[in-house]
C-alpha cells in the first residue's frame, strides 16, 4: 500500500492477551491448508476447528500459540498488517506438519481476511459478521466505516464491495474476459453446491473449496464476486458456530448476490458492473473545508477497533476519517479520543467532531476516506452547528424523501443497497416510546407545526450496535423514558426494516424546551456510540407535550411473503432435501395467489418441483443431475422476494397524512 494514499499511519499489530482473537488470515492460505490434508482428516476437521477454537491464545515473540497437543503447538506469525497472509507464517510443531490436521483446523478457526494492493492485508467488511460495527457514509454513492475493518479507511477493502449488478449502456458492454468468465464458473459451482448442502453439511472443505474459488476471482479481477463470497463463508462460520449476532437474513442476501453475480459473469453477461470495482485508490481532491458532524465507534468480529468520524464539506458531500486498527473493543474506546493523522493538524477525533479542518492538498478515495498522505496540510477552523450551513440543509429535508433516495439501490445486490443506504440521514423526531427491543417515534416535517399536520411517519430507532461496551443501547433506553420528548438525530436508514433508522449522533431540536439539554463540553450534540445520556440531560416529564398516537404496522411482515421468505430461508438453513421435504408435506401457497402475488406462487411452486427432481438413467436409476438447475430456481425466488419487500420497505417511509 502507498502510504500516501492511507488514511492512519501504519503501524505494527497490538499484541494479543492469553485467551485473545486468533489473527485474521487470507482465503488462499485457508483455502491451501484444507487441500493438503488427505480425506481421512477432511473428515475430521470440523469436529478438530471447534475443539481448537476455545482453546486460550497465548501471544509471544513469534506471534501467537495455541497448544493443541502435548506435541502439537501452532505458531501463527502475522506480518506488519496483522494478518496471516502467507502460508510460512502458520507452523505447528508436529511431526505432520505442514500437511497436519492441527494446522488447518487453527487456520480454518482465525477470521477471513482480504488481499490489499502491495501484499498488505486487512479484514473486508461483511454486513453478516456476528457482530458488526456500523457502517460508515461519504460522498453521495461512498461508502463508510469499516464493518469488520483493518487500519483505517480499509472497511471496504481493494477487491471488496461491488457496485452491484444492473443495467448499463451500450458503451459500457464490454465482456468479461475467458479468465474471468472461468472464475465465475468455478464460484458458481462451489456456491451452488453449498446452497444444495445447506449450512448443517456446509463445514470445512466446502468452505475451503469456496475460499479458493474466491482467490481465484481476485486474481482474475472480479472483486465483487470475490467479496460476496466471503460474505458467505463468514455467514455459513456465524452460522454453524451460532454466533448471537448471526442473521439468517443476511446469509440469504450474501448467497443470492454470490449466485447472481457468478452466475451471470458465468454466462459472459456484458455488464461491467458485475465485475466490481477495486477502492482503494486515493485521488487529488484540492482544497476542501470540512466541518465535524459526529463519531462513530467500530468494533468487528475479526478484532478490530478504531472510530471513524464524519464530516460534511460545504455543499453537503460526506467525507470520513477513519482510524481502525487491531484491538477490539479496548481500542475502540482509546480511539474516540485519539488523535487525528491528517496533515499536522493537533486535533483529536472528538474535537474533529465538534470543529472543521481547512485541508490543502487533499486526497479522497471513492468512498470519501480522507487520505493522510505526505502533501496534505490541514488547519484546524472553528465548527458549526446543526443549525448553520450543510447540516441545516440536511434537516430541512423530509425523511421520507431522504430515506427514498437511500432506498434506491438495487434490490437484489446486497453491498449496492448498503451502500446507498451508508449515507447519514438527519431528522427531527418526536418520541412516542419503547417498543420490544426499539423505540418508536415520530418524524417531525420542516416547516409544519407539530401540532396540525406536521408529523411523518411511524418509525423505528434500533441501536446502531448491540456491542455492551458501546452507549448505543443504553441511550435508546434512556430516550424511550421520555415520551414526548423532541429530538434532533443523525443516523442510517435500514435498508432491511420497515422504516426503521439507526441513530448515531442526537442533538436539541431549536425552539422548544421539550428536548435535550446537554452538557456544554458536548457542543450541541451526543455521539450516541460514546457519550452517555444521563437523566439530567432530559427535560421535566411534565415539560413534554402528550407523543402522537401511532400503531406499529409492519406491512412486510403482514402479508403473505412470509411463505417464500421462508421456504427461500429453508433452503439455506437446511438444504436441498430440507425443501424437497416442504414439497412432499402438502404446503399450499393458494393465499399467496388469493393476495395477488401470483409471480411468487409460481417461483417458490418452481423451487419445489427442482428440489424433488429425480433423474434418471435409460436403466431406471436414479442419477444426480447436479445443483445447477436448483441453483437457478432459488436465485430467481430470492430475487423476486428481495425486490417485493424493498418496495414495500421504500413506501413504509411515506407520511400517513403528507398534507
Amino acid at each position: 500500500m502507498n502510504p500516501s494514499t492511507s488514511t492512519t499511519p501504519e503501524a505494527a499489530p497490538e499484541p494479543v492477551p492469553s485467551g485473545g482473537p486468533l489473527p485474521p488470515v487470507t482465503p488462499e492460505v485457508v483455502a491451501a491448508a484444507v487441500e493438503s490434508l488427505t480425506s481421512r482428516l477432511r473428515k475430521k476437521l470440523d469436529a478438530a476447528i471447534e475443539q481448537y477454537a476455545a482453546l486460550p491464545v497465548t501471544a509471544g515473540g513469534e506471534g501467537v500459540r495455541i497448544a493443541c497437543g502435548e506435541d502439537a503447538v501452532v505458531t501463527l506469525s502475522p506480518g506488519p498488517s496483522g494478518v496471516i497472509a502467507d502460508a510460512g507464517q502458520a507452523s505447528c510443531s508436529c511431526l505432520l506438519a505442514p500437511r497436519c490436521l492441527h494446522r488447518a483446523a487453527v487456520l480454518s478457526a482465525c477470521p477471513i481476511g482480504d488481499a490489499l494492493p502491495g501484499g498488505e492485508q486487512a479484514a473486508s467488511r461483511d454486513s453478516s459478521d456476528p457482530e458488526p460495527a456500523p457502517g460508515g457514509a461519504a460522498p453521495a454513492g461512498s461508502g463508510g466505516p469499516p464493518d469488520s475493518g483493518a487500519e483505517g479507511a480499509t472497511e471496504e477493502a481493494d477487491g471488496a464491495g461491488p457496485d452491484g449488478a444492473g443495467p448499463v449502456g451500450a458503451a459500457e458492454a464490454v465482456r468479461p474476459t475467458a479468465a474471468q468468465v472461468a472464475a465465475a464458473a468455478g464460484l458458481w459451482a462451489a456456491a451452488a453446491a453449498v446452497l444444495s448442502a445447506g449450512v448443517p453439511a456446509a463445514g470445512a472443505v466446502p468452505q475451503a473449496e469456496l475460499l479458493r474459488a474466491a482467490h481465484t476471482a481476485r486474481l482474475a479481477g472480479l472483486p465483487a464476486a470475490e467479496a460476496a463470497a466471503l460474505r458467505v463463508v463468514r455467514g455459513l462460520r456465524a452460522a454453524r458456530a451460532r454466533h448471537d449476532g448471526h442473521r439468517l437474513a443476511d446469509l440469504v442476501s450474501a448467497l443470492r448476490e454470490l449466485l447472481l453475480t457468478a452466475g451471470r459473469l458465468a454466462g459472459a453477461a456484458p455488464a461491467p458492473a458485475l465485475a466490481g470495482t477495486v477502492r482503494r485508490n486515493y485521488q487529488p481532491g484540492g482544497s476542501l473545508k470540512v466541518y465535524g458532524v459526529f463519531r462513530e465507534p467500530v468494533i468487528s468480529a475479526p478484532g478490530y477497533g478504531g472510530v471513524v468520524t464524519h464530516v460534511v464539506a460545504e455543499d453537503g458531500r460526506w467525507y470520513s476519517v477513519a482510524d481502525v486498527k487491531p484491538g477490539g473493543s479496548a481500542r475502540a474506546r482509546g480511539a474516540a479520543t485519539a488523535p487525528v493523522a491528517i496533515g499536522p493538524a493537533m486535533l483529536n477525533h472528538f474535537q474533529l467532531s465538534r470543529a472543521g479542518l481547512l485541508i490543502a492538498g487533499a486526497t479522497v478515495s471513492p468512498d470519501g476516506r480522507l487520505g493522510a498522505g505526505k502533501g496534505v496540510r490541514a488547519t484546524p477552523v472553528s465548527g458549526l452547528p446543526w443549525t448553520e450551513g450543510p447540516m441545516a440543509a440536511l434537516f430541512a429535508r423530509p425523511l421520507a424523501e431522504a430515506a427514498g433516495a437511500r432506498l434506491s439501490g438495487h434490490a437484489w445486490s446486497e453491498s449496492d443497497t448498503a451502500e446507498q443506504a451508508r449515507e447519514p440521514v438527519g431528522c427531527d423526531l418526536v418520541i412516542v416510546g419503547a417498543a420490544g427491543d426499539h423505540v418508536l417515534a415520530r418524524a417531525l416535517l420542516p416547516g409544519k407545526s407539530d401540532s396540525v399536520g406536521g408529523f411523518g411517519p411511524l418509525i423505528r430507532l434500533v441501536p446502531a450496535s448491540h456491542h455492551p461496551e458501546l452507549a448505543h443501547v443504553d441511550n435508546l433506553r434512556r430516550l424511550a423514558s421520555r415520551p414526548g420528548l423532541l429530538v434532533r438525530v443523525v443516523g442510517r436508514v435500514e435498508p432491511d426494516r420497515v422504516a426503521t433508522l439507526l441513530p448515531l449522533a442526537a442533538g436539541p431540536v431549536p425552539g422548544t424546551e421539550a428536548t435535550l439539554r446537554l452538557p456544554p463540553e458536548w457542543q450541541g450534540h451526543a455521539d450516541l456510540g460514546y457519550d452517555r445520556l444521563q437523566g439530567a440531560h432530559l427535560p421535566p416529564q411534565d415539560a413534554c407535550p402528550p407523543p402522537p398516537d401511532g400503531d406499529e404496522v409492519d406491512p412486510v411482515a403482514g402479508a403473505p411473503l412470509w411463505r417464500v421468505r421462508r421456504l427461500v430461508e429453508l433452503a439455506v438453513s437446511g438444504g436441498r432435501r430440507a425443501v424437497a421435504e416442504s414439497a412432499r408435506s402438502g404446503e399450499s401457497y393458494a393465499q399467496l395467489r388469493t393476495a395477488g402475488f401470483q409471480a411468487a406462487a409460481d417461483l417458490v411452486a418452481g423451487l419445489t418441483a427442482e428440489a424433488d427432481r429425480r433423474s434418471r438413467d435409460v436403466f431406471g436409476r436414479l442419477t444426480d443431475t447436479g445443483p445447477d438447475r436448483y441453483a437457478w430456481a432459488w436465485v430467481a425466488a430470492a430475487t423476486h422476494l428481495a425486490a417485493t419487500e424493498r418496495a414495500m420497505i421504500h413506501a413504509s417511509w411515506q407520511p400517513d397524512d403528507p398534507l
